[in-house]
This record gives C-alpha cells, structure tokens and sequence, in this order.
C-alpha cells in the first residue's frame, strides 16, 4: 500500500480526540501542559478543603456545650483534636478566655485566626483563574498560527485545490481554540466552586467566633481555671 495513501487512512480511524490533538499542532502540548497542571490543582484543593471543613453544627454545639459547663481546657483539647480553620480559632479565643482576658482581646485574637487561617484555605485556587485565561490565549494563538500556516500553504497550491485546502486548514487551526475553551472552562467552573466553599467556610468561621464571644461573656462566672 502506498505509505501515504497508508498514513491518511490511519489519521481517518483515529480517536476523533486524538486526531483533533494532532492537527492541532505544537501550541496543543502547551494547552495539554495547562490541562495537567489545572487537573492537579483541581485535585489537591478539593482534598484539602475536604479535610479542612468540618461540620459547624455539630462541632459548635459540642464546643458551647463545655462552654457553659465551664470546662475550657475540655473545649481548647478538642478544638486540638480536630485542626481545622473553624477549630483553631475558635481555640484562639479559648485560650483567651481561660487567660481571663477581656472581650475585646479575645475577639481580637479570634479575628486574627482568621486572618492567619485564610490562607490556608486559598491555597493555590488563583491559580485555576490564571490557567483558565492562559488556555483561553494559547488556544488562540494556536489558530492564528494554524492559519497563518494554512494562508501560506494556499498560495502555492493549484488553484482547483485552494478552497479545500484552506477549509481544511482553518478547521485544524481551530482544534487549538476548541481545546483551549474545553480547558479554560473546567478551569474556570472549579475555580468559582473552590471560591464558594473558601467564602462559605470563612463565614462559618466569623460567625462561630461571634457567637462564641457572646457565650463567653454571658457565662464567664461558670468558667473554671
């Protein structure tokens, strides 16, 4: 058989994914590199917001409970037996409390958790934004290349043969922009999921400290050294 006539008919019975792939040319292994790393980060921070989450209820309760039994340093070991975001500051304040500090340091020590805590939940999430635009780009310059490519081979090619070639060019160029797109919105989609469940956890976080100031401060009589 005749080596090219060979090599057509095996692009035609390939992965329709995989053909696209290759067609797309060089700036397709940049958008794959971005896809890898994007499909990481997705990973690493959906296990770490998993192990960083806790329920607020239930740990809230547990906590207020020993609160007004008076037991602090009951309260400070369990809040060290679950390390999280919510369970060190909530800690912070503790420790204050059984400090016998007034109100206002405790609350400024549970702010301060808060603050230093954030961080620890973003992590590296700003950077699924940033992927997300540079996919987008490299998708496009992927086209631009693609096509400029397919111009400059059109202007050599006989002229019965210039329509197709340049149809067939233009649709190749475009695998980069597809790809890219495909890339930038899973990149985007997990981006805006991780921001909800950062929010939604640093609200949790505020929110518990100011019921536990309150707490505190209606029952301070009951607290134990």
């Amino acid at each position: 058989m005749d080596p090219v006539v060979a090599n057509v008919a095996n692009v035609e019975n390939m992965n329709p994914i995989v053909r696209a792939f290759t067609e797309g040319g060089t700036v397709m292994y940049v958008i794959l590199v971005i896809a890898v790393l994007s499909t990481v980060l997705i990973i690493e921070r959906f296990l770490t917001l998993k192990s960083l989450r806790v329920d607020k209820k239930e740990f809230a309760d547990q906590i207020f409970r020993m609160i007004i039994g008076g037991d602090l340093r009951q309260a400070i070991s369990f809040c060290d037996s679950k390390p999280t975001p919510l369970a060190n500051t909530m800690k912070a304040g503790l420790v204050q409390a059984m400090n016998k500090r007034p109100d206002e340091e405790i609350q400024v020590a549970m702010d301060a958790a808060v603050m230093r805590e954030t961080p620890r939940l973003e992590g590296w999430t700003s950077f699924l934004a940033v992927f997300g635009n540079i996919a987008v780009l490299a998708g496009l310059l992927g086209t631009i290349f693609g096509m400029i490519g397919s111009f400059r081979a059109v202007s050599k090619a006989d002229p019965a043969t210039k329509a197709q070639l340049l149809s067939e060019g233009i649709s190749h160029a475009l695998n980069c922009t597809g790809f890219g797109l495909m890339v930038a919105i899973a990149a985007i989609v997990f981006y805006g999921l991780f921001q909800h469940m950062i929010q939604k956890t640093e609200n949790e976080m505020i929110e518990s400290s100011m019921s536990l100031m309150n707490l505190i401060a209606s029952n301070r009589d009951k607290m134990k050294d």
